[in-house]
């Protein structure tokens, strides 16, 4: 079998962590496309942790804008980079998972990255003794709304789905963008945000260095936020 060099090995081990807080809509998933364009560049796996000034909701970027307008009064709406149904954002626990061309998660099957980042958070919250689990199949009720069922390796809480993802694949990268709705026991989002960096490292090795973004991606998702994200056209062009 063949042996990773000690460079290979490194950037196996390296993955970077950005925890960017609260920010508007727009610059939310601007910051997270910006992050895929420069995932080759930043040469590691990043996870990015972060909330919303004000309630919003994302959609699923194959979505029609009339169908889930029409499904939410929240606003402002927008359309995610990534595919999924209608999320509602307000005191949900968001993330982001970005890997570069050719790591291990990028060459895997769609359905097996969506296992393993539920796997990945249910390993969290077990770790915080809160039990929860993968779901086996699909429970639908109203079709494109994310946490309205369920569909197949979504995470439960006692049969409720409480976490959700959506990805985007391509030569870029790619890019899962997730959201937990936490479950009513007493659980302190840094505290699970914490024991999502331990699993990683006693799973996979991983060593967290703080992601500090340069000009180079300050810039990027300044202009995708501006030009792409906050006009509608954008949102509402299908």
């Amino acid at each position: 079998m063949p042996r990773a060099s000690v460079t290979q090995l490194q950037t196996l081990m390296n993955w970077l962590l950005l925890n960017s807080g609260q920010g508007d809509a727009a610059g939310n998933m601007a910051l997270d496309e910006a992050l895929l364009e420069h995932a080759a560049r930043l040469g590691a796996p990043i996870l990015r942790f972060y909330g919303w000034t004000e309630p919003a909701a994302t959609f699923g970027y194959f979505q029609k804008y009339a169908e889930v307008a029409a499904a939410t009064q929240l606003r402002p709406l927008l359309r995610r980079p990534t595919g999924g149904g209608l999320v509602p954002h307000d005191a949900d626990w968001t993330y982001a998972a970005i890997f570069p061309p050719g790591h291990e998660w990028y060459l895997l099957r769609a359905e097996e990255s969506y296992r393993r980042i539920h796997d990945w958070l249910r390993l969290a919250f077990a770790a915080l003794n809160i039990e929860t689990e993968l779901a086996p199949c699909c429970k639908k009720t109203l079709p494109g709304q994310c946490f309205i069922g369920h569909e197949k390796f979504d995470l439960l809480w006692h049969g409720k789905k409480i976490a959700g993802a959506a990805q985007r694949r391509n030569q870029l990268g790619l890019l899962i963008q997730g959201s937990v709705q936490p479950p009513p026991v007493p659980v302190a989002r840094t505290d699970w945000e914490a024991a999502l960096r331990a699993v990683a490292e006693k799973q996979v090795g991983a060593e967290w260095r703080e992601l500090i973004p340069d000009a180079s991606l300050r810039g990027a998702a300044a202009k995708l936020a501006d030009e792409k994200y906050s006009p509608s056209a954008y949102h509402t062009k299908r």
